[in-house]
This record gives C-alpha cells, sequence and structure tokens, in this order.
C-alpha cells in the first residue's frame, strides 16, 4: 500500500516512525502520526490544520496527548463512562503510580522486531487503511497527508479527541478540503 502514497504522505509516516524511536516507543501508534502531521509542511494536511487554527497549539496537543498517555490511553469518553460505574480513572491513576512510579500506565510493552524497524499497532494500521478507503471515496489514486489527517479525525480514539478539542473534525477537514461532490478544492 505504501506505493500508493504521495511523498507527502509518505513524510508523515516516516516521521511517525522517527517519533515512535525519540519517544522509546515500542510501537509507531495514532499519537505518533498525529504529531508528524503537526510537522508536516506545504501538504494538504498542513494547509488544513493551519487554516483550522491548530498553528501554535503543538505544545498544548502534545501536553493533551501526554495526559491521555497517563491514563492508559483512555479518551475522556472512556473515563467518564468508567465513571458512570463508580470508578474514578484519577484515583486508579493515582494508585498506580504510587505503587509503580509516575507514569506506568503510559509503559509501552513489546519488543522491536529483529530488523530494528517498529511495527504499526492496529490502531495506527487502521488509520492507514482509513486513509486509503478516504482517497477512494474522494476519488483519488493516491493517498495523501490531507487523507491520513480525515482518517485520524474519523477514529474514535485519543488523537481524534485531541484535535477536536483544538478545532480540528472529520467534518472541518472535509468541507475545508473538499466540496460537496467531493472533488477536492484548491489549496
Amino acid at each position: 500500500m505504501f506505493e500508493r502514497f504521495t511523498q507527502d504522505a509518505r513524510a508523515v509516516v516516516t516521521g511517525a516512525v522517527a517519533h515512535c524511536e525519540r519517544a522509546g516507543g515500542q510501537r509507531v501508534d495514532e499519537a505518533h502520526l498525529l504529531l508528524a502531521l503537526l510537522e508536516s509542511e506545504g501538504g494538504r494536511a498542513a494547509f488544513a490544520l493551519a487554516a483550522l487554527g491548530v498553528a501554535g497549539r503543538r505544545d498544548a496537543i502534545e501536553r493533551d496527548l501526554a495526559e491521555a498517555r497517563r491514563r492508559g490511553g483512555l479518551t475522556r469518553a472512556d473515563a467518564d463512562a468508567l465513571s458512570g460505574l463508580g470508578i474514578d480513572l484519577t484515583e486508579i491513576v493515582s494508585r498506580v503510580e504510587e505503587a509503580h512510579g509516575e507514569g506506568a500506565l503510559a509503559a509501552t510493552h513489546g519488543v522491536v522486531r529483529r530488523s530494528g524497524r517498529r511495527p504499526f499497532s492496529r490502531g495506527a494500521k487502521d488509520v492507514l487503511t482509513r486513509s486509503l478507503r478516504a482517497a477512494l471515496a474522494h476519488g483519488d489514486r493516491r493517498i495523501g497527508d490531507e487523507h491520513l489527517l480525515l482518517a485520524l479525525t474519523a477514529r474514535p480514539g485519543v488523537p481524534s479527541e485531541v484535535l477536536a478539542d483544538h478545532g480540528v473534525t472529520y467534518a472541518g477537514v472535509q468541507d475545508l478540503l473538499w466540496d460537496g461532490s467531493g472533488r477536492a478544492k484548491a489549496g
């Protein structure tokens, strides 16, 4: 599938791998893809993120992602659901960190493959698959960084929640980059 990626989309994927390596992660996940998208320049995703007001918010987005990792990757919706069952996630995180150290729930598990390459998490693979579907739905033969952004916003989870908190939603990206017929707008 990687041969179908544009140069901008390939740069995002390789950037996600680099983020994972720098963070000492064992698997490339959706958050790594989001961080790489935030660094991208010149592509349609960078245009969309700037137009939707994310420029200058990278640090805040990184803090939000770090806080979610600290909660073991659970979204606020997950925390609310647990709260409805009488489970206080904040208390659980505090107790786990008391016993095992700060960030214990954020620890990554697994090993790097012998090839030295980090595998992609199930969620990251799903984003890549959804990006292909987004490209095909818009009549594009190649997968661009804009399709990766659209796929991230469409997939439930921490990255889409963080993006939505910063004003980037599936509908917003869709409206900004494609006209009503699904054709790409200039930009």
